[in-house]
């Protein structure tokens, strides 16, 4: 019998989901029983193209859905948005878990019709640059690569000739590689705000890169590994207090990183110093709107005051528009890096909005992800 808030280590029935599942397929299998059994109509996965990159999708089949799994890091994609008017279940990393609950308190999707099956993430990484430094600082043709894990703090990759080789994070960031900047100081790590939150860390003995640890955070999570089971594609057993508290040191060393992070990347900064700094660092916006289309939060259509604001011909100093998004998501930006990663000049518009949106949410006393009767109204916290 499955409880709220047991931890369980699990993997899938199927011999060949397990092996090819980063972590025993138990995620790939729980989505597929999901799926099978009718609890939802469809699922949201990625579908593999090679080591680096996939293309979400909205499948229907079972067979699709076990032939996903596989962890990804060098795909920084965010789902949210496939999951909006839709009865899906999806997995997800932390910031695609927060942006969903974001886009529900949009009315844009009903959390009571999504299941949300949450993977601790320790950050993802450019597919380009990560190329770039498998060559440079692992001495790996990126075509050999048929497996890759982050552990211990070391970003690790697995070859054809069944060698595989580790290098720290920290050393990979030094070098201008590694996890995505937005990653670096991102601080949840475990999403706990997930229906099951899932992943390696907690997973020791031989159990070790074949089995997952899994949370049950609430009664959708509780449903959806009951179901799984009753389908016969996992197996669970409860965790050892020793896995548990292996957990919890990787998921405290993964967020103190963050927090050093942020602090090191956002200072506080003077009122009188704020405006000029959006000035310089927007200035080279050629107004193509693609930080609107990718961010996973923004609900807005065509006809939304933000993009009524967007015009070539608003050029004094600083165009309106971004004026308007830092004010729009002040309270809701997740962090995520989707508009940094599609800026064409390269602007780092996710540090922008951060550095504008941690002062207020920490007035706020709130962090985007947190269901909505956690999250004190707006207006009313700001005018005090």
């Amino acid at each position: 019998m499955v409880e709220v808030g047991d931890k369980l280590v699990g993997y899938a029935t199927d011999d060949e989901v397990r092996k090819r599942g980063a972590s025993g397929g138990l995620v790939t299998a729980v989505l597929a029983a999901a799926l099978e059994k009718g609890m939802v109509e469809s699922v949201v996965v990625l579908k593999h193209i090679d080591e680096y990159e996939a293309v979400p999708i909205i499948t229907d089949d079972v067979e699709e859905v076990l032939a996903s799994t596989g962890s990804m890091h060098s795909v920084p994609v965010n789902l949210a948005k496939y999951a909006v008017d839709r009865k899906v279940a999806m997995p997800g990393k932390p910031c695609d878990i927060k942006a969903v609950i974001e886009q529900s308190k949009r009315n844009m999707i009903d959390l009571d019709n999504t299941y949300l099956v949450g993977l601790n993430c320790g950050g993802t990484m450019p597919p380009v640059l990560t190329k770039q430094m498998l060559i440079e600082m692992y001495d790996i043709d990126p075509e050999d690569v048929v497996g890759e894990d982050i552990e211990k703090g070391k970003l690790i990759y697995r070859t054809k000739d069944g060698n595989e080789k580790a290098i720290s994070i920290e050393e990979l960031e030094e070098a201008g590689f590694g996890r995505r900047k937005n990653c670096q100081y991102c601080q949840l790590k475990i999403p706990t705000n997930s229906d099951l939150a899932c992943g390696n860390w907690g997973v020791i003995g031989d159990l070790a890169g074949s089995a997952t640890f899994c949370e049950v955070m609430n009664e959708k999570g509780k449903k959806l590994i009951e179901n799984a089971v009753e389908a016969g594609r996992i197996e669970v057993a409860p965790a050892s207090d020793k896995a548990i508290a292996i957990r919890e040191k990787v998921n405290g060393v993964m967020v103190k990183m963050g927090e050093t992070t942020q602090e090191k990347v956002f200072t506080q900064m003077p009122d009188e110093e704020r405006l000029p700094y959006y000035r310089e660092a927007l200035a080279d916006c050629i107004d193509c709107g693609g930080c609107k289309l990718a961010c996973p939060v923004c609900s807005c259509g065509d006809d939304a005051k933000c993009t009524l604001f967007h015009s070539l011909g608003d050029n004094y100093k600083m165009s309106m528009f971004h004026l308007v998004r830092l004010l729009h998501l002040s309270d809701s930006c997740i962090g995520c890096g989707q508009c940094t990663d599609v800026c064409p000049v390269d602007i780092p518009i996710t540090r922008i909005q951060m550095s504008f949106s941690i002062p207020v949410q920490t007035k706020l006393n709130y962090k985007p992800g947190m269901n909505a009767d956690e999250k004190p109204p707006f207006f009313e916290v700001m005018i005090k």
